[in-house]
């Protein structure tokens, strides 16, 4: 117990949890925006002084906040101003389109509509919806739909002629643009979206900075206080990293953030991050450059996610491998021998084959045993894949949320063979390769019971069991979610616990989610409060 120090804050009669390692105590006592001791109400009581808030938890359980490993922060935010075109707000075609022609009703002629969110196994026609559905809802507009995944963008005819593309266009490398009887669907996927996105104005920093400061408050409000941006320069390159700058010099950044940098060929920021000094590791503790992030393949419910082996019924169809192989050798070499972490997106075995051998090619040639690339998402590796990442010390990094939301997606696209064992998180906590967990918002909700819920019971949203070898206790499920999401980013030597030293970013809840039945942590349960640094940021008691 430090003697002498009066703590600033205590938070008394709780169940806080402060680890996996060191279990649950009552009280907590924060000074100088850090953990300055846990016990019993009792014991902390005795480093209370005149000033010294105090805090009643009623008998509430507490958590280290909760770290989101993956997700697009910017995107995230601007896109709460778009057309939600997730299953729950539009769960029929038809619902969708009166999404769209409602808000092309609202938006000047000539204006961009944007929209995110579908899934096509979920619509009632079961099928991605086409330029011909978007023109009937919004004839006098440029619309983009985007698939809950962001590798897939639904265009309607103004979007397509703005961007130049007629049936001709040659299909960019890593793209692909779809084709009916001949004329253009609307359906773009991958690379061949960035055409359509290079037709729209592009996003002013204030804009920029407002979606950072919308989506980090929505954050807060769920208990998560850190969070990797997952690609950042993917909406305005370097422009981006300015706009970081200016939302925490003016108080507008709510939450930790781990900047990921976009490595892709042609529009990677890492030359002018490098030439600011911008490398891994660059920063404070709430606003830090990470690592580089190249994408190898895309996602497997819009089946362009690279497997070895075809997708159910298109004997043709593998994914789509974005890059050559010795391309991706290269950049990764190149980013590691500059001493960057690798953040890169693979989901499908063929790609994770491609990025483990990258990353063993560039330890091998410069080595160092504490490096922590990562592989994100990570969805479909073979069992020997997984021994090589703990050969090697990569770590997985997949966003758990894609089990209840994407389950039964994979089940119909892969088979249940393939697809019941996919992001075998229980497998890797085995092999001590300390998984994190996210929700690669605004892929998936930031919302954090989902999450929680699928890594405890491999349930989907449907119900469907995927793998119940794969589930995880309440004690690994909070640990990915706290511990090793800061062991992800080399930081858990000052987060992701609640022990004397550490911040005290603090996410309390109304249901204990050590005891709580599982259906209740889905269904009932809500932050009460958010302490980032031992201040209140968030509070709904």
């Amino acid at each position: 117990m430090a003697i002498g120090i009066e703590a600033e804050l205590i938070l008394t009669n709780g169940r806080i949890w402060r680890g996996r390692e060191e279990g649950v105590s009552e009280a907590l006592a924060v000074w100088q925006g850090k953990v300055l001791a846990t016990g019993s109400s009792a014991d902390i009581s005795n480093l209370k002084g005149p000033r010294t808030e105090v805090i009643d938890l009623e008998g509430r359980f507490a958590t280290p906040g909760l770290i989101d490993n993956h997700l697009h922060l910017i995107a995230t935010g601007m896109a709460m101003g778009w057309v939600d075109a997730s299953p729950a707000a539009a769960p029929t075609l038809a619902a969708l389109m009166k999404q769209v022609s409602d808000r092309a009703a609202t938006t000047q002629k000539g204006g961009w509509i944007r929209a995110r969110g579908y899934d096509q196994v979920k619509l009632d026609t079961g099928r991605h919806p086409t330029r011909d559905d978007l023109d009937r809802a919004a004839p006098d507009h440029p619309v983009l739909l985007t698939r809950a995944c962001g590798h897939v963008s639904i265009a309607n005819t103004r979007a397509l002629e703005l961007a130049g593309i007629t049936e001709t266009t040659a299909v960019p490398e890593g793209g692909v643009i779809g084709l009916t009887n001949g004329c253009l669907n609307g359906f773009l996927a991958e690379n061949a979206q960035n055409l359509v996105r290079a037709a729209m104005p592009p996003a002013a920093t204030e804009e920029l900075i407002d979606g950072i400061e919308r989506a980090g408050k929505h954050l807060l409000s769920s208990g998560i206080t850190s969070c990797m941006d997952a690609a950042v320069g993917q909406v305005s390159g370097f422009a981006e990293i300015q706009a970081y700058e200016m939302a925490k010099l003016s108080g507008r950044l709510p939450v930790r953030v781990w900047l990921t940098l976009l490595g892709d060929p042609g529009v990677s920021i890492v030359e002018d991050c490098w030439r600011a000094g911008l490398l891994s590791g660059a920063g404070d503790d709430m606003l830090r450059v990470g690592g580089v992030k190249v994408f190898l393949d895309g996602s497997a419910g819009g089946r362009t996610a690279w497997m070895t082996k075809p997708y159910q019924g298109e004997p043709d169809n593998i994914g789509v491998q974005m890059l050559p192989d010795a391309e991706v050798e290269a950049v990764v070499k190149a980013c590691h021998d500059r001493g960057y972490q690798m953040v890169c997106h693979a989901i499908g075995d063929g790609a994770i084959e491609q990025l483990i051998t990258a990353y063993e090619k560039a330890l091998a040639a410069n080595p160092d045993p504490d490096r922590r690339h990562r592989i994100e998402h990570c969805g479909f590796p073979a069992p020997e894949q997984n021994a090589r990442m703990k050969a090697a010390g990569i770590l997985p990094a997949p966003q758990m949320a894609f089990i209840h939301d994407f389950g039964d997606s994979y089940i119909s696209v892969l088979g249940e063979e393939r697809g019941l064992p996919s992001y075998p998180i229980g497998t890797w906590m085995r092999m001590g390769l300390k998984p994190s967990t996210g929700s690669d918002s605004p892929v998936c909700s930031p919302d954090p019971f989902p999450n929680l819920h699928a890594m405890i019971t491999r349930e989907t949203g449907k119900g469907t069991v995927m793998q119940a070898s794969e589930r995880l206790s309440r004690e690994e499920a909070l640990q990915a979610y706290t511990e090793f999401g800061a062991y992800s980013q080399k930081a858990e030597a000052v987060k992701g616990r609640l022990v004397p030293g550490q911040w005290a970013d603090i996410a309390v809840f109304d249901n204990d989610l050590l005891a709580a039945p599982a259906e209740t942590i889905l269904s009932d349960t809500r932050c009460l409060l958010t302490l980032l640094a031992g201040r209140v940021v968030h509070d709904a008691r």
